[in-house]
């Protein structure tokens, strides 16, 4: 059995990380007669050749080396490397498809493309179409939805909200629609990052602090946290706020810190691959997003046992914490909200443990080995 997986991703977050151990999960427990392999359509992949190939994954290159020149930031300049992508790409995956006939081909971005070519050459391959996040359903994507729903033979969603929203679209047979948890923890990863605490204690160590993690981005939305942690401060003072992360907001960020003179309590971290370290450190995970699915932050947190306080934005949060009972939910953007569960937060007591556990026991299914059984029963 050969697996194809089709997944250009323009940055390194959640899809990016999902296509990685999902590859790694299929060939790292499955038997040996199942070959994996991820297409690089532009050279998004080079950098992950070699980790590839300690899991025996094949890297299919088009030849094609342009991916560190696309633009990458902001909605208008990702379309348009989407579109110069599915140009270059489209005769060398329809010459892979011809030659090659995968059993199945997974596809997570640009699925258009993979759709078409199916539809035109009439493919035996099937088509496994991996959703993360509610779809815009503009037109485009609507028609080739229409026309491909015969020829996909599942679809899958990272949070069972998100399978409940697209059964409801009825675009698709509910029967091909399947909730499949992201492989999010890498157990030997995180594990190998844990025992440094035991040596030496971090930077940010000197304060108790709360944290935060993602792309500096419009969705993250760390200007609402900024102001929300702003108006904690006016009372408690012995807490910092650290932000982990790069991204397009980083400068407007800055600025807003800067404007309230908070600068000694609310620090923007950069890049860290010491991420484990600080969230077995802090007191507890800040996710303010607008919408995440499922949020692969939130996962990590809660396996380092991190407490977490979230927005109750789709599509994952919810299901993470248990719809409140694994940790504190707030009304998403809402002025205040944020605020008071910071209060909250510092009166409970016992109920922490409590709360840290049941979260940790709801997202032991999102280890590559849990994504590997999934994923297995949805394919045969």
């Amino acid at each position: 059995m050969i697996i194809y997986y089709w997944s250009p991703c323009l940055e390194k977050v959640g899809t990016y990380k999902s296509t990685i151990n999902s590859a790694i999960s299929m060939a790292k427990y499955s038997d040996i007669t199942k070959k994996i392999k991820v297409i690089n359509s532009c050279g998004e992949w080079n950098e992950q050749k070699e980790f590839f190939k300690k899991f025996n994954i094949e890297v299919i290159s088009f030849g094609y080396n342009y991916f560190k020149y696309l633009p990458k930031n902001g909605y208008i300049s990702s379309r348009f490397s989407y579109l110069i992508i599915f140009l270059t790409s489209f005769i060398p995956l329809l010459k892979i498809l011809l030659r090659n006939k995968p059993d199945f081909l997974v596809i997570h971005l640009i699925t258009s493309l993979p759709l078409f070519l199916n539809l035109i050459l009439k493919n035996k391959s099937k088509i496994i179409l991996r959703i993360s996040g509610y779809p815009k359903l503009n037109w485009i994507r609507k028609l080739f939805w229409k026309l491909s729903k015969k020829i996909i033979y599942k679809i899958t969603c990272p949070s069972i909200q998100l399978k409940k929203q697209l059964i409801n679209l009825n675009l698709f047979d509910q029967n091909k629609i399947f909730f499949l948890p992201d492989p999010v923890i890498r157990l030997k990863e995180i594990n190998q990052n844990l025992p440094k605490l035991r040596d030496k204690k971090n930077e940010t160590n000197k304060k108790k602090y709360f944290m935060a993690a993602g792309r500096l981005t419009k969705q993250k939305n760390f200007n609402y946290l900024i102001e929300e942690f702003r108006d904690f401060l006016k009372k408690e003072k012995d807490y910092n706020l650290f932000i982990f992360g790069e991204g397009e907001d980083k400068i407007k960020l800055q600025n807003l810190i800067k404007s309230y003179d908070l600068h000694n309590y609310i620090k923007l971290m950069g890049y860290s691959d010491k991420i484990f370290e600080h969230m077995r450190e802090a007191e507890a995970f800040i996710l303010t997003s607008l919408w995440e699915d499922p949020g692969f932050v939130l996962i990590e947190a809660a396996f380092c046992n991190l407490f977490i306080i979230s927005s109750d934005c789709s599509n994952g949060p919810q299901e993470i914490l248990s719809n409140g009972k694994g940790g504190l939910l707030f009304k998403s953007n809402k002025k205040g909200e944020l605020n008071n569960k910071l209060k909250q937060f510092l009166d409970l007591n016992k109920q922490k443990y409590e709360m840290k556990l049941l979260t940790k026991k709801n997202i032991l299914k999102y280890t590559l080995f849990r994504h590997y059984i999934s994923f297995e029963q949805i394919l045969t």
